[in-house]
């Protein structure tokens, strides 16, 4: 009977522990060559790129501050596309990535359409998480 006792007791403890881990306490935004995509990091922010941008596509842990907002460590994430017409999302990345050729998605988009990247780990916060193609 104490050995059971212990057992539930054990199981309790773990199962708190699982369920005590918060989700989205860091956070993070999507990155074109270091620069952050999201014009502001507030429920107002828009993203946005036209079709001749270049460079690579990242998403990044975020330091802010009140003058800038740094990018800190790469994430792995993943990038989809959501059709403007039918708002079917399209998977671009069948892997993890940590960079992607921002051109490699885009030549995939047309006007209007949303580049959605996507976190693996529910610790990070990733609010603007649609980039408008125009």
């Amino acid at each position: 009977m104490k050995k059971q006792l212990l057992l539930a007791a054990v199981g309790l403890l773990f199962s708190g522990i699982c369920f005590g881990q918060h989700s989205f306490n860091n956070c993070s935004a999507a990155f074109l060559n270091n620069k952050m995509v999201v014009d502001t990091y507030a429920n107002t922010g828009k993203c946005r790129l036209t079709s001749a941008a270049s460079g690579e596509l990242t998403v990044q842990t975020v330091n802010l501050s009140k003058t800038e907002s740094k990018g800190v460590c790469k994430l792995p994430f993943s990038v989809a596309i959501r059709d403007r017409e039918t708002k079917t999302l399209l998977l671009v990345t069948k892997q993890k990535v940590k960079q992607i050729d921002v051109q490699k998605v885009l030549k995939k988009c047309k006007k209007g359409d949303r580049i959605v990247v996507m976190t693996h780990d529910a610790q990070y916060a990733l609010p603007h998480n649609e980039i408008e193609v125009l």
